[in-house]
């Protein structure tokens, strides 16, 4: 390939991430987990209620680390778990801090039935400066290589 992929994600339960390393066995992308400097809590009604009050809020968490030379990468697929219709707050962290202007932004989560919800138009709207193509959702136990496959070529990215 002529240009490099970045795969940036965050995965509470490790859904997302099998969904990101999916991509990346697609694409060769370079993959680069986001994780919050304070970890959400293990228990689900606590995570649940957590999440919830930052998500209303607007919180964007402070991260242990954000993706390093972000300039030499064409196209950045952009996980996250569906949090109440929108993205987790710590990949709101990395778009809020993250120069991703010219980029091509490729949106995936998972979910438990919710979809894509807003995750697209809220990354438009904090990304103005860049092009975001139409995402990929799965459920939190579906999302298979074949699925991410028929995805990539509907958006004009070819499989390795």
């Amino acid at each position: 390939m002529d240009f490099k992929i970045l795969i940036v994600y965050f995965s509470h339960s490790a859904h997302t991430k099998k969904l990101a390393r999916l991509i990346q066995k697609c694409t060769d992308g370079v993959l680069f987990e986001l994780i919050p400097q304070n970890a959400y809590p293990a228990n689900y009604n606590a995570v649940v209620a957590q999440s919830k009050k930052e998500v209303e809020k607007g919180y964007h968490p402070l991260l242990k680390a954000m993706p390093e030379n972000i300039e030499i990468y064409h196209k950045i697929f952009v996980g996250t778990p569906n949090w109440f219709g929108t993205m987790a707050p710590p990949v709101a962290s990395f778009l809020a801090h993250a120069d991703l202007s010219g980029k091509i932004l490729v949106p995936f989560c998972t979910n438990g039935g919710g979809g894509l919800a807003h995750i697209g138009t809220d990354m438009k709207r904090m990304c103005p400066h860049a092009k975001v193509l139409d995402g990929f959702a799965a459920t939190e136990n579906n999302g298979n290589q074949e699925d991410v496959s028929h995805w990539l070529k509907m958006i004009g990215i070819e499989d390795k």
